[in-house]
Formats: structure tokens, sequence, C-alpha cells
């Protein structure tokens, strides 16, 4: 189980990180349809460079997903690579932009409901595998799950404050989210050790 709980978490944050590119593109996508001639020729290259980037971390994804822990902790740092890349294209974009309060507030919402989506998925994930576990080790993983229940709750709500106030700077929107993001690693790596900790006690 322990191989599978580092697995579990490798692959939560990754399935995160594909989640948020997926809707930065969607985002962006709705932004090129709009376009006017000048700055479409600008939002289509975005998006081609921005789906390249997605392609390349997914591909960087599959091909670890049959290796082993090891592997795995190479390929999330060539993989964070990418990732920072995609994330700097799309400030780059925005700061260079002007003012697209629009734009950035509709890509925000859309990043946020990626990362709301990720931790549920990843607590479902997790309380499915605690749930496999002898009920001797239950209540070390029941406050292991209600903890990263409320972790993100805590970050679902500062997100919603922040896309209610609705007028932010990118910066500052984008700072939330990495904020969130930063949580949901540890809060899914807590989570996945509980389990592991599990295996190893029982």
């Amino acid at each position: 189980m322990s191989q599978q709980s580092s697995m579990h978490f490798y692959l939560n944050w990754a399935k995160e990180r594909i989640d948020e590119m997926d809707a930065a593109l969607a985002s962006f996508e709705v932004k090129a349809g709009q376009a006017k001639a000048e700055s479409k020729v600008k939002t289509d290259q975005l998006l081609s460079d921005l789906t390249t980037r997605r392609d390349e971390f997914q591909e960087l994804l599959k091909a670890k997903t049959q290796a082993g822990e090891a592997a795995w902790a190479d390929a999330k740092a060539d993989m964070e690579g990418q990732w920072n890349g995609f994330e700097a294209q799309v400030k780059t974009y925005f700061e260079g932009a002007g003012k697209q309060l629009e734009q950035q507030q509709a890509t925000f919402k859309e990043l946020a409901a990626a990362q709301a989506k990720a931790w549920r998925e990843a607590a479902d994930k997790f309380r499915e595998a605690a749930g496999k576990v002898a009920a001797a080790r239950t209540a070390d993983l029941d406050a292991a799950l209600k903890q990263m229940k409320s972790d993100a709750s805590e970050a679902e709500a500062r997100l919603q404050k922040l896309k209610q106030a609705g007028s932010e700077s990118w910066s500052v929107m984008s700072a939330a989210l990495a904020e969130s993001r930063k949580a949901f690693d540890q809060a899914n790596k807590a989570a996945w050790d509980a389990l592991k900790g599990t295996d190893t006690k029982s």
C-alpha cells in the first residue's frame, strides 16, 4: 500500500495541474472566439503554445504512470518545470495584454473551479483507499480525511471571497491560486502519508 499511497499523491498532483491547464485553455478559447482580428493572432498563438505545454505535461504523466516512486519523484521535478512554464506564460499574457479584467476574472473562476474539483476528487480517492484499511486505523484516517476536507473548505472560501471581490489584479488572483495549490499539495501528501503509515503499523 505504501507504493500505492505515493503513486496516489503524484497522480493527484498531476491531475490537479492538468485540470487547471484545461480550465485556462477553455477560458482562452472563449476569448479567441471573441477576439478582433489583430488580437486573434496573438490569442491563437497563446492557445497553441499553452496546448503544447499541456500536451507535453500529459505525455510526461503517461510515461511515468507505470514507473516506481523514485521515477515519479524525478518526473515530478520535470513536470513542475512544465507547469511553471505554462503558468508563467499565462501571467505574461495578462501582464502584456493590459487591463483585461473580464478575461482575468473568467480565467480565475475557471482555475478556482478546477482546484475545487481536484480537492473533492482527491478526498474521494483517499476515502476509497482508506475504506480498504483495517478498522483499527480508522480513527487516524478519519482525522486525515476530516483535515483534508476542512483545508479544502477554507481554500474554497478564500477563492470565493476573491471571486466576489472581482477587481483584483492577475498577480493577486494568481497568488491566491498558488496558495490554494500549495495547500492542496500539503493536504494531499499528509493524507496519503497517513494511509502509508497505517500500512506499516498494521
